[in-house]
């Protein structure tokens, strides 16, 4: 039985990994042995799968295959496990900031967050936008002048508006996916709220009466959660808000209710057999990617300004750079996970998917809390917010560059990511240097070890209540591989965070960021055969998370920004991975990249124009 027993690489220490551009570190690319399986086919995979012996021995031979047991499960490290990746807050003098006090409401943290925007945020008149998104401002802009309120432009205008919009997005002919549930007469009742609050001159913030919607894996009433199944709700239902959730119920926010997703987040496409899968708005016929789908669709498709969703392996950067919108996901322990599916405990984080960065900045403002960490850290964070109607952005800015990981993907992102980059270094004359990020492949594989480990145990003692079949045929072989990882591979990818956070601090003593590619491919075809079933596609998902991991693995703040579009008009992302609690300069060197990227910026084929009609 020799041939059955795997042999683990024994991994250098780590002051022997060169971390230079001249470093002799092999680059691994993605090492996906598995067919795409779609239709019958998966269900014949599933059959095999979960019968008890053979179906532990075809496991066993996928991870073997996949260079599971040779980087992660029988790895030989000397450094100790991570558990958590929660970082000591150093109080380094940040630039171009405005720090708040720690004991603010969130209706005050907006505040805070719009003095430092620029002073006119209307962009309507400026000849040379092709397209731009309707932001927060503008709503509230168009409340206070009197032109319109909350009742008038929600009850009758905007209300009607979006309730058509999400049914014409519903029908037969378009299909697109955007919504699990969505209550008008809910909508309406918040809508006269804020009407009321206008009429007396009293909105609670710029965020009363607009639009946000709530992807469904974080709690918000009336809804139940279902996490994409159609099951979650009856074992675990919704008893209360998430604590995100309340938070912008206190700034007034309209709930558009709760956004698609993948399935348990356990896919990177979207594509959701129970709820039909969500379509990316730039072109119907392509996947929107996951699991925040619906989150970055909405936006995407001008439903409203701003999204929540929960990235736990660049499940909110991922379909943001598909579907051309912003997304951003916090420093692990900026925003509460309180009423968030327990699906994962340390790699996902609550994340928003906006239209533009000062959304982004105004919704990160309203859930935030400096006060999450506090439990783990010896000196909580100061919440700190970019001053970006400074007019000189910071200076001095060097962002990290590893050329063989950035060239990771196609030709067309490939060359849109440089040329991007080009235009940014060349108006600001920052600074690119070149470092390798060992282990790449090593990290994704540990992440997907954690994720997958944390995945099934959080919600064991729920599928004991269910019947398998009430799961989707994806999930049926997400869940046993997921549940296949012993204690040994757990605590061998934990010691592999700990390794690769090491790297990470080193790169970060050189430079503010790390910059890459959002995704290694755009938006693909969705199949007629994978909506029933969903799909198994590993090569494609492999190539969608590539550039993702780290901020996940590592609990680093990281931001996707569209930068242009392939030969087919299908949205690019540039991601910038900052240090831990960089949020602000995060936010401030991604408004720099949309502004050098803001005019090319092109409608998407399903657009609603809610606020003009």
């Amino acid at each position: 039985m020799d041939f059955l027993r795997a042999r683990g690489l024994r991994y250098k220490a780590i002051d022997e990994v060169d971390l230079g551009a001249s470093s002799d570190e092999v680059y691994l690319r993605a090492n996906v042995k598995a067919p795409r399986m779609a239709g019958a086919l998966v269900k014949v995979f599933v059959w095999f799968l979960e019968l008890p012996i053979f179906g532990r021995i075809l496991i066993y031979f996928l991870k073997r295959q996949n260079l599971i047991h040779k980087l992660v499960s029988f790895a030989e490290l000397q450094e100790s496990p991570l558990y958590v990746p929660m970082h000591p807050y150093d109080d380094a003098v940040e630039k171009e900031v405005k720090c708040v006090k720690s004991n603010l409401s969130p209706p005050e943290q907006v505040k805070q967050a719009m003095d430092c925007l620029q002073s006119s945020q209307n962009m309507k008149h400026i000849p040379d936008l092709s397209f731009r998104h309707w932001t927060i401002a503008d709503y509230s802009r168009a409340y206070l002048s009197g032109e319109l309120t909350p009742r008038m432009q929600f009850a009758i205008q905007v209300a009607d508006r979006l309730i058509n919009a999400v049914r014409e997005s519903s029908s037969s002919e378009l299909q697109m996916g955007f919504y699990i549930n969505f209550d008008a007469e809910d909508i309406l009742r918040q809508a006269v709220k804020s009407t009321i609050r206008y009429e007396r001159g009293e909105p609670l913030s710029v965020l009363d009466g607009v639009p946000i919607a709530i992807k469904d894996e974080i709690d918000c009433l009336p809804y139940p959660t279902t996490g994409g199944t159609t099951w979650m709700h009856k074992v675990r239902p919704c008893k209360d808000d998430a604590c995100c959730v309340k938070r912008l119920r206190l700034c007034g926010a309209i709930l558009m209710g709760k956004t698609n997703m993948h399935e348990l987040g356990a896919g990177t496409s979207g594509i959701n057999p129970h709820y039909g899968s969500t379509r990316n708005p730039h072109d119907p016929q392509r996947v929107a990617g996951g699991s925040s789908s619906g989150s970055a669709a909405v936006v995407a498709a001008g439903l409203c300004p701003a999204a929540l969703g929960v990235d736990g392996g660049g499940s909110v950067r991922m379909p943001a750079a598909l579907c051309g919108v912003v997304g951003f996901k916090p420093s692990f322990g900026c925003v509460s996970h309180s009423g968030v599916l327990p699906l994962n405990w340390t790699v996902g984080m609550v994340g928003i998917l906006a239209g533009t960065v000062e959304d982004a900045l105004v919704v990160y403002a309203a859930i935030c809390e400096a006060s999450v960490s506090d439990q783990s850290t010896a000196k909580p964070p100061k919440l700190c917010f970019p001053l970006l109607k400074s007019p000189v952005l910071i200076s001095d800015i060097t962002l990290a560059k590893y050329g063989e990981w950035f060239n990771d993907c196609t030709e067309e992102i490939r060359v849109c990511c440089t040329q991007a980059l080009a235009k940014l270094q060349k108006k600001y004359s920052w600074k690119i240097i070149e470092v390798t990020v060992p282990e790449i492949e090593v990290i994704r594989l540990a992440h997907y070890v954690t994720i997958g480990s944390e995945c099934s145990t959080s919600i064991a003692c729920l599928l004991d209540k269910i019947n398998r079949e009430e799961l989707g045929w994806d999930a049926r072989v997400a869940l046993p591989v997921y549940g296949s990882f012993s204690s040994r591979e757990y605590l061998n990818a934990q010691r592999i965070r700990n390794r690769q956070l090491q790297f990470h601090k080193r790169i970060f003593s050189q430079a503010d960021v790390i910059v890459t590619p959002t995704t290694g491919v755009t938006a693909y075809e969705i199949k007629n055969d994978v909506l029933q079933t969903g799909e198994l596609d590993y090569v494609n998902g492999a190539a969608l998370v590539r550039f993702q991991i780290a901020g996940n693995f590592l609990g680093l703040p990281a931001v996707t920004v569209p930068v242009g579009y392939d030969k087919s008009g299908l949205p690019i992302g540039l991601q910038f991975i900052g240090k831990p609690w960089g949020d602000s300069m995060l936010i401030h060197i991604a408004y720099a990249m949309q502004e050098v990227c803001i005019s090319e910026y092109k409608k998407p084929e399903v657009y609603y124009d809610i606020l003009s009609g």
